[in-house]
C-alpha cells in the first residue's frame, strides 16, 4: 500500500517553517528533523509517530493508537502508529505532529 498523498500534503501544512527533510522510508514518506523521524505518512495507512519510549505506555491510551511492528520484531517503545479515522480531525494530527517534532528536536543530530 502506497503512502496516503492527502495526509502527506497535510502533515506538510504543519510543519512548513520547521527544518524537516522528506525521505521515503518504510513504505511512507518521513519528515525528518535533524535526521532523526519525527512523523512518516505510513505505508500502513495512519500516522507514525515517533515519541519518547517512556512515554509510550501513557500515549497507548489514546484512541487509535498502537506500537508500531516491523515484520515478526516485537513491537517498539518509542514508535507508535496512529489510526486513520482518528487523525481525519485536524487538530488531532496537529498535536501527534507536534509530539513528534518535539521528541525529534530533543535528539541530538546525526552526522
Amino acid at each position: 500500500m502506497a503512502y496516503d498523498e492527502a495526509l502527506a500534503a497535510r502533515i506538510r501544512e504543519h510543519v512548513a517553517g520547521e527544518p524537516v527533510v522528506e525521505k521515503k522510508m518504510f513504505g511512507g514518506l518521513a519528515f525528518l528533523v535533524n535526521g532523526h523521524l519525527s512523523v512518516s505518512a505510513s505505508g500502513q495507512g495512519g500516522l507514525l509517530v515517533r515519541v519518547e519510549p517512556d512515554e509510550s505506555d501513557a500515549l497507548l491510551d489514546e484512541p487509535g493508537v498502537t506500537l508500531m511492528q516491523m515484520g515478526n520484531r516485537a513491537p517498539m517503545a518509542g514508535w507508535l502508529r496512529v489510526a486513520p479515522e482518528v487523525i481525519e480531525d485536524d487538530a488531532v494530527l496537529e498535536r501527534w505532529v507536534e509530539r513528534g517534532l518535539a521528541h525529534a528536536k530533543s535528539l541530538a543530530p546525526t552526522t
